[in-house]
């Protein structure tokens, strides 16, 4: 999944977010509605990584569909 379908899909894969940064809160996830520049800011601030350390670990998401 590409990010554009990522952020068109973001209120469906916030779940998946979960599972995978448990880091993050619910209100932060939120608040990123979908934009990846915050969302990797977000990550690195988080889990102190690089920029490039966090864009490792989007690509690599498995970004899963929650139905509803």
């Amino acid at each position: 999944m590409n990010w554009e379908q990522v952020k068109g899909n973001w209120h469906q894969v916030k779940g998946s977010i979960k599972s995978g940064w448990g880091r993050l809160t619910d209100d932060e996830i939120e608040q990123v509605a979908g934009e990846e520049e915050r969302f990797l800011g977000l990550i690195q601030e988080r889990y102190g990584v690089t920029r490039e350390e966090a864009q490792r670990q989007i690509e690599r998401f498995n970004w899963k569909m929650r139905p509803g």
